[in-house]
């Protein structure tokens, strides 16, 4: 039986150069180094960059998902790289670091997690997205795009390996449940989940006539420590391409008509995702809009051949420039909906405090206005 390889996608945000806009290179050159002496033994291979100010770790082994022994390096390296962070006093250095030990694997602890295992075929084409100002639900139309819609993924109609479908694992990030659905049978029952992005996230799809692993994303939502959300979302997401799967213009397409995400500044609004070069991640206007990068590998005996830096192309600059058309037309709401999220969306800034002080100056509408006006001018709530 072949050996399977792993890969998988560790990221977090341990600081940030000038505000949240960038992961400086001493950042990065701290967590390559400590991947750098686990070669060999523990991993095969990887790569580092950055989506903003997020740092993002691709690695591969044969120790499967969730081991142990990687998820303790990603946290090593993430850890030096906070050292590194605080000593040049940069913003929010380690705030994705939500705990001083690490704990088996770095879920739940801050950092967010994408991995696949799977056996490599005779060419192995991925691509790895990393994003920046938006949350893992920023993945579930593009995946219903790359695997479910002929208009993007022509390979439905005409690639017999894939007229079976796919099978989707959706979570419901609220009730920390999970339901698994069929498409293209269960295509609006599956639409009616993952449309709303507040409460479900789809985390892996498979492909359904073998069960064979085709997507993944790191859909964790913000950890609760202490009544309050801490953390960022930030996802990455691996997606397996050709032979059986979208090739990998198909999978591409799900990001070729911007849409809009939660993110933007504190996290706190809705606005496009635009598909940038790796170089272009860097997330400047009102802390956005919301970026993800593609990069496209070949695996080799869990070697990392590339990467090949997709959303370069030029042929992407349409959907840069729709996104930033609707950036403009979303910022000109400024803090009314629909560009703010609701506030069930934003349960991790200040709006709760807010509206918590104003309980109770609220009125009940059938309670009579003269005796109400008398005491508000009494507590000298108005002249």
């Amino acid at each position: 039986m072949e050996e399977k390889v792993t890969l998988s996608v560790i990221k977090a945000d341990v600081g940030g150069l000038c505000g949240h806009t960038l992961a400086p290179e001493e950042l990065l050159d701290a967590a390559e180094y400590v991947l750098e002496n686990a070669l060999d033994e523990t991993l095969i291979d990887y790569y580092v960059t950055n989506c903003g100010d997020d740092i993002d770790m691709i690695m591969t082994h044969n120790k499967g998902t969730d081991n142990e022994e990687v998820h303790k390096l990603a946290w090593d390296a993430l850890e030096a790289a906070t050292e590194v962070a605080k000593e040049l006093k940069l913003y929010g250095a380690g705030q994705d670091l939500l705990s001083t030990s690490f704990s088996g694997n770095v879920k739940g602890l801050g950092p967010g997690c994408a991995e696949m295992e799977f056996v490599e075929r005779p060419s192995e084409p991925v691509v790895v997205f990393c994003c920046d100002k938006t949350d893992p639900a920023a993945f579930n139309l593009p995946f219903y795009r790359m695997f479910s819609d002929p208009f993007s993924t022509a390979g439905l109609v005409y690639d017999p390996s894939m007229t079976t479908g796919f099978r989707y694992e959706v979570l419901d990030v609220m009730e920390h449940k999970r339901v698994f659905m069929d498409s293209p049978e269960e295509t609006y029952s599956l639409l009616a989940l993952i449309g709303n992005t507040e409460k479900y996230a789809v985390k892996r799809v498979y492909r359904r006539k073998d069960n064979e692993i085709a997507a993944v994303c790191s859909s964790e939502k913000l950890n609760m420590i202490a009544g309050e959300y801490v953390g960022k979302d930030d996802p990455v997401a691996i997606v397996r391409a050709q032979s059986g799967f979208p090739a990998v213009g198909e999978v591409l397409e799900g990001f070729a008509n911007p849409h809009l995400v939660a993110g933007w500044m504190r996290g706190c609004h809705f606005g496009p995702i635009m598909p940038v070069a790796e170089e272009d991640a860097m997330p400047a206007r009102f802390d956005g809009p919301a970026r993800v990068m593609a990069l496209g590998f070949q695996l080799s005996h869990g070697r990392l051949v590339g990467p090949n830096d997709l959303f370069a192309d030029k042929s992407f600059d349409k959907a840069r420039e729709k996104a930033l058309d609707m950036a403009e037309m979303m910022r000109s709401m400024g803090p009314f909906m629909p560009h703010r999220l609701p506030e069930s969306m934003m349960e991790y800034t200040s709006v709760p405090k807010v509206l918590a002080q104003l309980k109770d100056r609220f009125l009940e509408m059938d309670e009579g206005c003269e005796c109400k006006l008398d005491e508000i001018r009494e507590r000298g709530d108005m002249e």
